[in-house]
């Protein structure tokens, strides 16, 4: 788990975490924004082991520097990770796509979004 933006955090699984790694290494179109993001993604995440009840424990300074502690979060999944949500970053997203639903729904269907 890490985050990619120091906004959103991501659980993805370990294969899908290798495949980024790769394209971190292959990307040679602007490699200083490759290096930035896989440095955020270092500094950020960690491995995580699901407990015997379930549970992910996320890395205190993931926590904190995106605002998860003591407080609700959503979860969401999107392009193959788990997507973690501070209260406000999901109030933020949430009235972002509230602006075109419809039209947005409508587009993509069009595009083949069954």
């Amino acid at each position: 788990m890490t985050s990619l933006d120091r906004r959103i955090a991501s659980i993805y699984p370990i294969a899908v975490w290798k495949q980024n790694e790769e394209f971190f290494e292959e990307y040679t179109e602007d490699p200083t924004k490759a290096e930035n993001v896989a440095f955020t993604a270092a500094d950020l995440g960690a491995e995580a082991e699901v407990d015997p009840q379930g549970r992910l424990q996320f890395p205190a300074k993931l926590r904190r520097d995106l605002e998860l502690e003591n407080q609700p979060v959503h979860l969401y999944a999107y392009k193959s990770a788990i997507r973690v949500l501070s209260d406000a970053i999901y109030q933020a997203r949430r009235t972002a796509a509230m602006q075109s639903p419809e039209a947005d729904a409508k587009e993509l269907q069009k595009k083949g979004l069954k």
